[in-house]
């Protein structure tokens, strides 16, 4: 069997799945074909964007879904204010978050201010006239719970506006524009 590797730039409004639901667009509707047995590993939420990994080689999805493997996600993030330093000291230290019922804690690996990306506005736009004060936030984790970006920004009262997926270990968006697929050559390596 020959494996292939795919990185794709997720765009705002699509489901990380092939098959359509509630009205969103899913990766069948990427222009591109994947082969068949070609599928997503691990997920974004359709109001997310950017990086997604998609493959037939399970030996990744393991690697990639198993919470001790601790891969390195890169987030960029646009909140709604401007996080001082101890919010993002707070984030690095690590909060607590509700999910489900449970509380979990977690924290990020890496928390700074950057400056706005060089990307494309996602369609709808953020409403700047409700946000007028915002900026952007690179933020790393090494865990993946659901929604765990957006509750750790609202948790230190910096609600996310926009998140984008940046980089799973060294694989990036970097150069990439939303809706676009590139085939990739993997090193299991990085995995």
């Amino acid at each position: 069997m020959q494996y292939r590797y795919y990185k794709v730039f997720k765009p705002y409004g699509m489901l990380s799945q092939f098959t359509r639901e509630a009205g969103h667009p899913s990766l069948a509707d990427l222009d591109f074909r994947f082969p068949k047995d070609v599928y997503p590993v691990g997920r974004l939420d359709h109001d997310s964007e950017g990086l997604l990994l998609l493959t037939n080689d399970p030996r990744v999805n393991k690697a990639m879904l198993d919470p001790q493997s601790k891969k390195k996600k890169t987030y960029w993030v646009q909140v709604e204010g401007i996080p001082d330093d101890a919010a993002l000291k707070k984030l690095i230290d690590g909060i607590t978050i509700n999910l489900k019922g449970k509380r979990h804690h977690v924290k990020a690996f890496e928390a700074k201010r950057m400056s706005a990306p060089e990307t494309e506005e996602r369609n709808p736009p953020v409403n700047y006239v409700k946000h007028p004060i915002n900026s952007w936030v690179e933020l790393a984790i090494t865990e993946g719970k659901n929604r765990q970006v957006r509750r750790m920004t609202a948790a230190v009262g910096y609600p996310t506006l926009r998140l984008i997926r940046y980089a799973i270990e060294n694989i990036s968006i970097e150069g990439m524009k939303p809706g676009v697929v590139m085939e990739i050559m993997f090193s299991h390596t990085v995995f």
